[in-house]
């Protein structure tokens, strides 16, 4: 398969996702960030977080929009995407934690990160997501 087997849409399509994310950290809302996430889908990020499934995805969101994330927004945009089958495609994004006020992201909160996604039921998920600090 090749890229011209994707149409413009799906390609929109895919690359919103990360945009589902930026939107459901912004409103602090643990229930929408989870739902861009499969039932069984992966969650990896620094300190040892692994998580694998939508419910721990959740809880774990929502501690986290109570605590430390909380008053902070994300930012990613896609850099490259990659399709590996109609259904499946990779994105890569640049972006990270924006503390209160924040226009841009600071160095040492800056990310590159790893979407599989997955088209179930006519939209595309996160099927496993994981990202690598970049800053200084």
């Amino acid at each position: 398969m090749t890229i011209t087997d994707i149409t413009p849409e799906t390609d929109a399509k895919v690359r919103a996702v990360p945009q589902r994310i930026v939107k459901a950290w912004a409103e602090n809302d643990a229930e929408a960030f989870g739902d861009v996430f499969t039932e069984d889908g992966s969650l990896i990020l620094p300190n040892n977080i692994f998580l694998t499934s939508r419910k721990d995805i959740r809880e774990f969101m929502a501690k986290g929009f109570a605590g430390p994330y909380k008053g902070t927004r994300v930012t990613g945009e896609p850099i490259d995407v990659k399709y590996l089958a109609r259904n499946i495609a990779v994105v890569i994004t640049k972006g990270g934690v924006l503390a209160p006020g924040e226009t841009e992201v600071a160095p040492e909160r800056a990310i590159r990160a790893m979407w599989v996604l997955k088209r179930r039921d006519r939209q595309w998920l996160i099927e496993c997501y994981q990202n690598t600090p970049i800053g200084a």
